[in-house]
């Protein structure tokens, strides 16, 4: 089926628009731009250079996907912004493309962004997460499937969220946050996410198993080699602990603290 597109939209006649989109007057879409099937883009948004964007997504007003990185080291080389399935992108979303030729900002399948949230150069985002209102994510982090964002949330750059966490509101942190557990608005760790565990299909047997871990990360009187060493010797093995030990041994920037 042919797309809807407004005339009063101004689009690039090099943009590769796919089928039974609907594209609202005044959105704005550059030269090298794809997009997908069956995507509604809402009026006053611009879509630039460097985006491709899958199927089922929904752009609404004053959204900017593909942005000039905001990275002093920014020369105005070819960059992309991948925008998977499926995604909700609400009002005033910001999403910068990467910063280097080569370099890909990515956003997965599934993704609710609220209003106002802003996702920096080369950031990767999985699948299924949730960014509130306000919410910013700076350059060159990594957030694994299932995260979800409280409003007015800060990740700075360079930070990792594991998969099934959760960020509360107002929160502002500068190291990484492991899978399944709850980072306060302290950037302190809260406990388990059992809610998001149980979610992912995760038994009640295992959520133990994983609440036993951080008890040895977060309340032991060990570093976090040694700690990372006894969950391995008393926490019985599944893909999930098996997760947690490389999200930990890989935690460049260090991990959130304990209450």
């Amino acid at each position: 089926m042919a797309s809807e597109i407004s005339p009063k939209a101004e689009i690039s006649p090099k943009a590769r628009i796919g089928n039974n989109c609907k594209i609202f007057p005044f959105v704005y879409i550059e030269d090298d731009v794809v997009i997908g099937d069956n995507c509604i883009i809402f009026p006053f948004v611009s879509i630039l250079d460097g985006t491709r964007m899958g199927d089922h997504n929904k752009i609404h007003q004053g959204s900017v996907i593909g942005a000039l990185p905001q990275d002093f080291n920014f020369c105005g080389e070819k960059s992309e912004c991948i925008i998977g399935n499926n995604n909700i992108i609400r009002e005033n979303v910001v999403i910068n493309r990467a910063t280097h030729t080569g370099g890909q900002t990515v956003i997965g399948n599934d993704n609710v962004l609220m209003e106002g949230a802003h996702i920096s150069h080369d950031t990767k985002v999985s699948d299924r997460c949730v960014f509130g209102y306000g919410t910013k994510i700076a350059g060159d982090c990594q957030i694994e499937d299932g995260v979800i964002f409280s409003s007015s949330v800060i990740e700075n750059a360079k930070t990792r969220v594991g998969q099934g966490a959760m960020i509360q509101a107002g929160t502002t942190f500068s190291k990484d946050v492991p899978p399944y557990i709850i980072c306060t608005k302290k950037s302190e760790f809260g406990g388990v996410n059992f809610t998001m565990g149980r979610v992912y299909g995760v038994n009640e047997k295992v959520l133990k198993h994983i609440a036993n871990a951080y008890r040895l990360v977060f309340h032991g009187q060990t570093s976090l080699f040694d700690a990372i060493n006894q969950i391995e010797q008393q926490v019985p093995d599944s893909p999930e602990i098996r997760h947690i030990i490389e999200f930990l041994r890989t935690a460049q920037q260090g991990i959130i603290t304990k209450l």
